[in-house]
């Protein structure tokens, strides 16, 4: 079982940085992949960004160039770091862990935190 504890959510003026960060409690063995997502009411969750095995990273077009996640100093500490955010990126942030699955080439989003709130002001 693995538990992920988020922090670093909050209020953001809009152009600003905001970085969030995502430790990970429990037995870890299995994870080789980890993301975050983020939701806002009546919509569904999205991802935000993702990091596996060998630092390969995934994005989607709507951060690409302003979001960065990576890896903490932390052993499997999990951070993302907002660059110039837009009151778009109000949502709630999740961070997840699990596994890239290699033989049907797709992730698989396991474990989920309480998520953090971030809201960015015009």
């Amino acid at each position: 079982q693995v538990q992920l504890v988020e922090s670093g959510g909050g209020f953001v003026q809009a152009g600003n940085t905001l970085t969030l960060s995502c430790a990970p409690v429990g037995s870890l063995f299995t994870i080789n992949l980890m993301a975050w997502f983020r939701q806002t009411p009546g919509k569904q969750r999205e991802l935000v960004a993702s990091i596996r095995d060998g630092d390969i990273t995934n994005y989607p077009d709507s951060v690409k160039g302003r979001f960065t996640i990576s890896r903490g100093s932390a052993r499997n500490t999990l951070v993302l770091q907002m660059n110039q955010v837009k009151p778009e990126d109000t949502a709630t942030y999740y961070c997840n862990a699990g596994y890239y699955d290699d033989y049907n080439a797709r992730p698989r989003y396991e474990y989920w935190g309480q998520g953090t709130q971030v809201t960015v002001s015009s």
